[in-house]
């Protein structure tokens, strides 16, 4: 939808779009439910610019807000924090780094993350430190926020 539209966006409806996502992923939290997939390609654009949170193929439900995966199981590398891509350990603060990379997205105009980078330069990358540029879109601030959705201590203890 980003990379689609003809006219360029208005930074109001980047930001509207990033707070529908923030809900759809406040709602799932609350219901004890860790999303595991989330990026823009899993989100719809209704008829209202609304957006939906979807595909819930790897959603789990947690009694204890923490989720092991099997070995060998796929996930998406570039969406994914060091707990998941060393341990495959997903929580809520697993989806709140997925939630940085999907403002991310937006404020990049639907480009890929790590775009020219294989999955694993990008382990390689993020085990040390390096993170996502600012996209030209997003402010100082917004960028601050995407940041801190990708600290690997602090995220639990900024949003939570």
């Amino acid at each position: 939808m980003i990379r689609n539209r003809e006219e360029k966006q208005q930074l109001a409806w980047l930001l509207s779009m990033c707070q529908d996502v923030c809900e759809g992923m406040e709602y799932l939290e609350a219901h004890s439910f860790i999303h595991r997939d989330l990026a823009a390609r899993n989100c719809l654009v209704n008829e209202h610019n609304v957006v939906k949170v979807c595909d819930f193929g790897m959603t789990r439900y947690v009694l204890d807000n923490q989720y092991t995966s099997s070995n060998g199981a796929k996930f998406p590398v570039k969406w994914s924090p060091p707990e998941v891509l060393h341990y495959s350990k997903y929580s809520s603060k697993s989806d709140v780094w997925s939630f940085g990379v999907v403002m991310w997205e937006i404020y990049s105009e639907g480009r890929t993350p790590f775009e020219n980078r294989s999955n694993l330069e990008v382990v390689n990358d993020i085990t040390r430190g390096i993170r996502l540029y600012r996209p030209h879109r997003a402010s100082q601030s917004l960028y601050a926020i995407m940041y801190r959705c990708w600290h690997e201590v602090l995220n639990s203890a900024l949003f939570y």
